[in-house]
């Protein structure tokens, strides 16, 4: 995708922003380690799926038509950015230290600087590829390394392939449909998806009612960690491209770190700093403007909009909000 015409310092404090937020919701998750996944993960999407409708009603965007293309590429987004990678991480950290679930998941800025601009069909940035380097150097410092079953390690790179899919899904979508509409769709198709899977793993315990730390966890979760970091993430996204926009990804693990000591759950090593450094100094290289232009991405081509179906309901391939 090429860059939109906001400033590349807007872009770049959407990402910081979204990560950072991303990462203090790592802390705050403790309060739910007892309430069931499946159930849990649809409560939260559900919430944050009405606050995004509540936004795109107050906003009232022009509508657009939405394919069935696109309908495909937004239940692919939620299914894989959302609802598995959400399973994908609990079940690995069932067999797998968190810091190397934390450490395989912190390569993401790497592989985002390298698939992107091929799926774009130009050659990797070798700076954001310098960049990146640095900043997963960084991310896995801050992580360290620890203990993992073969069944841990093959979960956490499907985390890692969820974490990816989240960003790429989403780029030939923003084009047309815009960050809000492409964070409000799909995270309303995860919530059939992740009660789906609660239902197969838990059966009627998949729901209960949360406790007052349970239920304060979700709220923050629903509205901050996803609604605020998603549409500020995918503006980045927009204004960015992924791979610059991956850069930040980085930070996860650094407020991550220093959220468990405000919460007094964690403390700060000399590796944890010497890994923010280095998380700092990728992004700079990263983020330096270079001779070279991203091309754009892959776009969805317009649907023409018929004066009949203006006020049709939202489905596939009619137009939508």
């Amino acid at each position: 995708m090429r860059p939109s015409a906001q400033a590349p310092s807007v872009g770049a404090s959407f990402a910081a922003l979204s990560q950072v937020l991303v990462g203090t919701a790592a802390g705050v998750s403790a309060a739910l380690v007892a309430y069931p996944v499946g159930g849990g993960q649809g409560l939260r999407y559900a919430l944050a799926a009405v606050a995004m409708y509540a936004v795109l009603r107050l906003r009232k965007p022009p509508r657009v038509r939405v394919g069935a293309r696109a309908w495909l590429l937004l239940f692919l987004l939620a299914l894989l950015g959302q609802t598995l990678f959400n399973q994908l991480l609990i079940g690995s950290l069932e067999h797998a230290d968190p810091a190397t679930v934390g450490s395989i998941l912190g390569c993401s800025p790497i592989a985002l600087a390298v698939i992107a601009p091929l799926m774009a069909r130009r050659r990797p940035g070798a700076r954001i590829v310098a960049g990146s380097v640095l900043v997963v150097a960084g991310a896995v410092a801050v992580e360290g390394f620890g203990d993992a079953s073969a069944t841990g390690l093959l979960m956490a790179l499907g985390v890692l392939v969820c974490e990816i899919a989240f960003s790429l899904l989403a780029v030939p979508l923003l084009p047309r449909l815009g960050a809000l509409r492409v964070a409000a769709y799909s995270t309303a198709l995860a919530v059939p998806q992740s009660f789906a899977i609660g239902w197969f793993s838990d059966g009627t315990g998949m729901l209960r009612v949360p406790t007052l730390a349970e239920a304060s966890a979700l709220v923050f979760i629903g509205l901050i960690a996803t609604v605020a970091a998603f549409l500020l993430w995918y503006t980045a996204l927009g204004t960015l491209g992924a791979e610059r926009a991956g850069l930040f990804s980085g930070l996860v693990p650094v407020s991550a770190a220093l959220s468990a000591l405000v919460l007094g759950t964690g403390e700060v090593r000399p590796a944890q700093l010497a890994g923010s450094a280095l998380v700092g100094a990728g992004v700079v290289l990263g983020m330096r403007m270079t001779r070279e232009q991203p091309s754009p991405a892959p776009e969805i081509a317009p649907e023409p909009v018929r004066a009949a179906e203006v006020a049709a309901p939202v489905k596939t391939g009619t137009a939508a909000p």
